[in-house]
């Protein structure tokens, strides 16, 4: 690995991070705060930091190799979070370890947090919460990507690793052009919602920051009961509506504004996406009708489809304290969380996108024991799926279940109760926030001890960056030339 042009592409991202502090620093002068000082030196810091890493990188262009794009991206969330986490410890909201674990869920968009009054947070330090869910959503390197066009070809390697998905494929020829458009959407995206949820009594404020937690299925809210605080019906099918949106692979978004609306419709995964979620719903349903939980046939399908879309698409926002529901819905949504979003959205998760590779190669195998002379290849949308693909994807899924396996018997050996510590790590690792018993949908994470505080926080990461770019930068092998 080149350290120096990986300290290089470092001392970028530290600006791109201090910048973003801007507008929280901006809104605590506004309201005259006592944060803004906290802004101020964070914001300076982080400008030290890129000045420290551009001397010690040099002058030497930017050459990066798959190496360099494992040790950029991973490194560069770290960083992101270190500096981050500055104005919670300097304001004096928590200390730097709860800091440092607010911040990699907001980054990472999974949404658990160690604050129990949130509504006693200041404006500014809410908004820096918003947007660290909000650039973390598409992504810090595509995001820098997008405002760092010198980066080039060497950016491709940093974009394959951070694009969540079985691949990460480039829509349009030039890698610059392609992170443009995919923030193009983002944007739209976001401010669509946001004008939607003013119109429907939201303050713009509020509206604004669940509109950068929805798109970017992130899940912080400004209020302490997140969505539960709206009672309006309006204003939380909106946010199912754009949770959903945000599900989806952004990719295919293209194709409806190139006007392809047959291909859009016949891609396999979003069908597949579409399916999992009305089943979820529907089962969960007739269970709380059942049960007598809920009365109205609207509500019932509100609150159901609400947490289905959020806890799938590893949003995290909460209407309900689903910790009270059946048992049969608990597990519903524990299969949720594994399962995740589409893979190339902003969501979580294993991604649908592998359960159904899975899936075709376990039919192709079954095939072949029945036909064992006949040639047999597992497809998918009309093409046939790369070996290559098949083995990542079972690759995944193995390292995916031994981090999970292992990181909840640390859990446990700390005394935690087992229900908590497999939907903590859970949570943590697919990026959905919330979990159960202990750490339910209306508890936090506070009372988690410092150590389990970090390590939910390298779940947290090594879950957004789909393991292999996290699990890579312990491999001595990473740093050999």
């Amino acid at each position: 690995m080149k350290i120096k042009n990986v300290i290089k592409v470092l001392s970028f991202i530290s600006i791109v991070v201090s910048l973003a502090m801007l507008p929280p620093l901006f809104l605590a002068v506004y309201d005259s705060s006592n944060e803004a000082w906290a802004f101020t030196v964070s914001i300076m810091t982080g400008v030290l930091v890129s000045v420290a890493f551009s001397f010690a990188s040099g002058k030497k262009s930017i050459s990066m190799g798959i190496r360099e794009g494992v040790g950029v991206t991973g490194f560069s969330w770290i960083i992101a979070s270190a500096l981050g986490a500055l104005p919670y410890w300097l304001s004096g909201a928590a200390g730097y370890t709860d800091s440092f674990f607010e911040t990699m869920s907001g980054f990472t968009t999974t949404g658990a947090t160690i604050f129990s009054d949130i509504e006693s947070l200041p404006r500014g330090i809410l908004l820096w919460r918003s947007l660290t869910h909000w650039m973390g959503g598409m992504g810090i390197i595509v995001l820098s990507l997008a405002v760092l066009p010198f980066l080039g070809v060497s950016g491709m390697e940093m974009y394959k690793a951070e694009v969540p998905g079985i691949s990460a494929e480039k829509i349009t020829p030039r890698l610059h052009q392609t992170a443009m458009r995919l923030w193009g959407v983002y944007v739209a995206l976001t401010l669509v919602e946001t004008v939607l949820l003013y119109f429907g009594g939201m303050s713009f404020f509020d509206a604004f920051a669940h509109s950068c937690s929805t798109i970017a299925t992130g899940g912080f809210s400004t209020k302490n009961n997140s969505i539960a605080y709206f009672t309006s019906p309006y204003i939380q099918w909106v946010i199912i509506i754009f949770m959903f949106a945000s599900g989806v692979n952004f990719s295919l978004y293209f194709l409806l504004l190139q006007k392809k609306f047959r291909d859009f419709f016949k891609d396999e995964e979003l069908k597949f996406y579409l399916l999992i979620i009305l089943f979820a719903a529907l089962a969960m349903s007739v269970s709380l009708w059942a049960s007598g939980m809920f009365r109205g046939v609207e509500d019932t399908l509100r609150r159901t489809f609400f947490h289905v879309i959020s806890v799938m698409t590893t949003t995290g926002f909460v209407v309900e304290d689903y910790n009270i529901w059946p048992e049969f819905t608990k597990f519903i949504f524990i299969m949720l969380m594994f399962i995740g979003a589409s893979g190339g959205s902003t969501g979580g998760g294993c991604k649908v996108s592998r359960f159904l590779i899975l899936g075709r190669q376990l039919k192709t195998e079954i095939a072949r024991l029945l036909h064992p002379r006949a040639v047999i290849t597992a497809r998918m949308n009309g093409q046939a799926i790369p070996r290559g693909t098949l083995d990542s994807s079972t690759a995944f899924f193995t390292l995916y279940i031994w981090i999970f396996a292992v990181a909840t018997l640390i859990t446990v050996a700390f005394g935690i109760d087992v229900l908590t510590a497999f939907t903590g790590v859970l949570t943590c690792l697919s990026n959905v926030g919330p979990g159960l018993n202990a750490l339910g949908p209306v508890e936090n994470f506070a009372w988690l001890p410092s150590f389990i505080k970090w390590l939910f926080s390298f779940c947290m990461l090594a879950g957004r960056l789909e393991l292999f770019a996290v699990v890579l930068l312990f491999l001595p092998g990473t740093y050999k030339k």
